[in-house]
């Protein structure tokens, strides 16, 4: 089997079985390409013919070229595509299976105050025409803790305001209900009404909530751009991205007294473990509740 046959075949096998979104899938296929290249250097070596010692050399290969965070998430979709083969009885033995990813350190989330958060949308310029879109934007990533590709998707038809709730398709195609908040819905519907109506929409996008002044979606550059150019004019010195709001989302819900499960549903996270890291973000938190439940706190 050649390696473009088994990269297809495994892209496919991600995007059909497991839901995976496009960029997921050309992360995948764009770190088997790294030991595909690597291998080529030393002859023709199928994808099936691949050993545990060509595996350690090409770790130990990208190991002086990348860091920690990126050696591990290499050998994980290494994993994955050798689990594939496997699964498939093409190979009989993962050559990845017992090669160890580096140890991590564990990097708490950079998380914008309330005060911040107003500031960045006070510094949004009102005389622009992407003004109401912007506000909205920064408004649904706060107030619903979404991911980048989880906004750039969101439909009219995910917005069910009536009920309070907005509709999210999160990682591997999972729904979840997403409470959404007066001033949240209040943001969309004047976007919706003012300023998306004036726009010639590209049919393709004719259900998609956030376009760009052409009528089509946004890309996820685009909103790295908005929040990047807003944490600049509101003064912000620490690194932020879109993703801090949702860590701001998560926190502040932590501090004012929801639980992890609870967070754990509004995130979508798959496991409680991936929402257990918001406990270290506030010791405060963990006092507060020690106080309020242990018996031996109360007098």
């Amino acid at each position: 089997m050649k390696w473009n046959h088994a990269i297809n075949d495994f892209k496919d096998y991600l995007k059909i079985e497991r839901g995976l979104s496009e960029n997921s899938i050309n992360s995948y296929e764009n770190d088997i390409n790294k030991l595909k290249s690597f291998l080529n250097d030393k002859g023709k070596i199928s994808p099936l013919n691949v050993s545990a010692d060509h595996i350690k050399e090409f770790v130990y290969n990208i190991s002086k070229e990348v860091k920690a965070n990126s050696q591990s998430r290499i050998i994980s979709g290494l994993k994955s595509f050798y689990d594939y083969l496997l699964f498939e009885k093409l190979i009989k033995i993962n050559p990845v299976s017992n090669i160890e990813s580096p140890k991590l350190r564990r990097k708490l989330p950079s998380t914008l105050s309330i005060e911040e958060i107003n500031s960045m949308i006070n510094n949004i310029d009102k005389t622009k025409k992407e003004s109401e879109r912007n506000i909205a934007i920064i408004e649904t990533l706060y107030g619903c803790g979404l991911r980048v590709s989880e906004l750039i998707n969101l439909k009219i038809s995910d917005l069910y305001f009536e009920e309070d709730f907005v509709k999210v398709t999160g990682k591997g195609n999972k729904q979840r209900l997403v409470p959404v908040s007066e001033v949240n819905k209040q943001c969309i519907n004047t976007y919706l009404i003012n300023s998306r109506t004036k726009l010639n929409i590209d049919s393709r996008s004719s259900d998609i909530i956030f376009l760009n002044r052409n009528g089509y979606k946004l890309t996820r550059a685009m909103i790295f751009t908005i929040v990047k150019s807003l944490s600049k004019k509101a003064g912000i010195k620490k690194t932020i991205s879109p993703h801090s709001f949702r860590h701001s989302f998560a926190t502040h819900l932590l501090e004012n007294g929801a639980d992890l499960k609870t967070i754990q549903q509004l995130l979508g996270h798959e496991s409680i473990t991936t929402t257990e890291i918001y406990m270290h973000l506030d010791n405060k938190a963990l006092v507060n509740v020690m106080k309020k439940f242990h018996p031996r706190s109360r007098t």
